[in-house]
């Protein structure tokens, strides 16, 4: 995996409260979306142990198209409704799913991934994207990870112009 200057052996609860604090310091009054969310992305990557890729789906029209992320190259673009992240878009709401392969539709972008977790980014219920992160272990994530990855998207969608 990568090496992380977060101190990992917290509990996460904590952890996220780092991250989050942190992201809100790096991002401080910046308000450019891709610069913020590719700090974000490297945040998320440099802090969660156990992933294999940390990033943001776009959306453009009828459709999620790759933004900044860590990890491997990525699907360039997901239909609305389609696999996690698309699916996770459609029905704004967070998706943790234990075993993408057993997920109906699910997108392989990289077969290493076992496990995903997708928070949609809404600014004022209007929809800008997903953030997304994948594990190559079954069950990576659970209800702490998704109330502080909705909580680092908040964080997030503050420092983002309504529509970019």
């Amino acid at each position: 995996m990568h090496a992380s200057v977060f101190d990992r052996t917290v509990a996460k609860g904590e952890l996220y409260e780092i991250l989050i604090s942190t992201l809100e310091s790096v991002l401080g009054e910046e308000r450019d979306p891709i610069a913020n969310l590719a700090n974000a992305a490297a945040l998320v990557w440099e802090a969660l142990p156990d992933i294999n890729w940390s990033g943001f789906y776009i959306l453009r029209g009828n459709e999620l198209v790759l933004g900044p992320f860590q990890g491997r190259a990525a699907c360039v673009r997901i239909p609305l409704g389609k696999g996690v992240c698309g699916t996770a878009a459609a029905r704004r709401e967070t998706l943790v799913v234990e075993d993408v392969h057993r997920f109906p539709g699910h997108i392989a972008c990289d077969a290493a991934s076992r496990s995903e977790i997708v928070v949609p980014l809404l600014s004022g219920g209007e929809l800008l994207g997903v953030l997304d992160v994948d594990a190559p272990k079954e069950s990576r994530f659970d209800e702490e990870d998704r109330a502080g990855l909705e909580r680092v998207v908040l964080a997030l969608v503050a420092r983002l112009p309504p529509r970019f």
